[in-house]
């Protein structure tokens, strides 16, 4: 897979784009919709005044089955789906399949950008196609208001604050200069900007979420996972009509969050995300043990492993799944995508000490410019997101690869004891 334009960077470290102007490129603007015509007609009213360059900008309304079809331009594409429920999701998708840029803004109907939106949010992922911006969503009073001037200027007279927890976020990682995996919190789809080569290779925003919200953090951290840099564009500026979701009723407020958290939780294993104690759908760690002499080495190893991550799943030979079929933890194979990958090279024992320090290295990982850790010769810790870069460019991008000691992770013999083991009154 080619990278059709810009060059890789180093882990989140879009920050060295600083300053860099990008030359244009094709954008295609999908502008989510349902029954919003006024807020539309704003936000395409302020679509026609950007300036990137006309010919290089196209936009489609993407409309989830409102009972009267939007009104818009004859140079705005409209396409539409049937009235199923909240769709927002498969609204986006539908939009990016008739759209041909080279990079896709997403837009909300009722987000209405300033004049240089399009070129400031596209200038990242135009530069390095990893690149997942978002910009800054300012909230005004505008409907009904028959406030026809630019966007700029109705919105900053009927401006209500912005909503703290964004702010004091972007703030705080530096623009997100700083991202982790759970930065994709920040992330917010009615200002978004991504390159179409990182889209199709992350995949579209989940279909099955039908309710609001959700499933713009579940991409982002999907797109994180395959490698894309996070970035912050404060200068790239639209306006919603209406508070954030943390300016409605409260009662309404808590009840949508926890559904959307509860199907969140599903989806994203990363720690803070996902439950302490019990199993969900994904892992946040896959262990892969490559090979096993016999089931009594790959049992003890097993054991080892899980008692020092008892939230990863392990991939293990035959042998060794018949050996433990009754713990959910122990699979064959993993359709999923970890946040991160270790791989065993054969089994082995791990010690408290190197049980700790295989957890911190877990933590280490895909933050910064980090990809892997070795830990001695038989285990090696690496980042999903920069094992995805790599292979999206098709070659090194620039992840650090480092080695340290393994002392306290044993290699076991073909056939060691295990009831000795098991008993306690043997030690590897």
């Amino acid at each position: 897979m080619t990278a059709p334009f810009g060059r890789p960077i180093a882990g989140n470290g879009w920050e060295a784009l600083d300053g860099e102007p990008a030359a244009p490129r094709s954008v295609s603007v999908v502008v989510a919709h349902y029954e919003q015509q006024e807020q539309l007609d704003r936000t395409l009213a302020a679509l026609r005044r950007q300036t990137h360059p006309a010919e290089l900008l196209e936009v489609i309304v993407a409309d989830d089955g409102s009972p009267t079809p939007p009104a818009v331009p004859r140079d705005v594409t409209l396409v539409r789906q049937q009235d199923r429920g909240f769709r927002v999701a498969a609204a986006r998708n539908l939009g990016v399949q008739h759209s041909s840029g080279d990079v896709l803004c997403f837009l909300d109907a009722d987000t209405a950008p300033e004049p240089d939106y399009v070129s400031r949010i596209a200038r990242l992922p135009s530069l390095a196609p990893d690149v997942v911006a978002v910009g800054r969503r300012r909230h005004a009073l505008l409907a009904g208001s028959g406030d026809d001037r630019p966007i700029e200027v109705a919105g900053a007279a009927r401006a209500i604050h912005e909503p703290a927890w964004l702010a004091d976020a972007y703030a705080r990682s530096r623009d997100l200069r700083d991202a982790d995996a759970r930065s994709y919190r920040f992330v917010i789809s009615a200002v978004v900007a991504c390159s179409r080569w990182l889209f199709d290779d992350v995949g579209g925003f989940d279909e099955t979420f039908d309710a609001y919200g959700g499933e713009d953090w579940e991409w982002a951290y999907r797109a994180w996972l395959g490698g894309a840099a996070l970035a912050h564009v404060p200068d790239a500026v639209a306006w919603h009509d209406g508070p954030d979701w943390a300016g409605r009723d409260e009662a309404d407020r808590l009840r949508r969050k926890n559904v959307e958290t509860l199907r969140l939780m599903q989806s994203i294993g990363a720690p803070g995300s996902a439950p302490r104690g019990v199993l969900v759908r994904e892992a946040d760690v896959l262990v892969t043990l490559r090979s096993a002499g016999s089931a009594a080495a790959g049992v003890v190893c097993v054991d080892s492993i899980l008692q020092a991550l008892p939230g990863a799943r392990v991939i293990v030979p035959p042998i060794v799944r018949e050996a433990l079929a009754a713990d959910p933890r122990v699979v064959e194979r993993w359709g999923g995508t970890p946040r991160v990958q270790v791989d065993l090279a054969a089994p082995v024992h791990v010690d408290a000490a190197a049980a700790a320090r295989l957890r911190a290295a877990i933590a280490e990982v895909g933050e910064g410019d980090l990809g892997s850790i070795a830990l001695g010769a038989l285990v090696t810790v690496a980042a999903t997101r920069a094992d995805a870069r790599d292979r999206r460019w098709g070659r090194p991008t620039g992840w650090r690869r480092v080695e340290r000691p393994g002392g306290g992770v044993v290699p076991l013999p073909e056939a060691p004891d295990v009831e000795a083991y098991l008993g306690g009154w043997w030690a590897p």
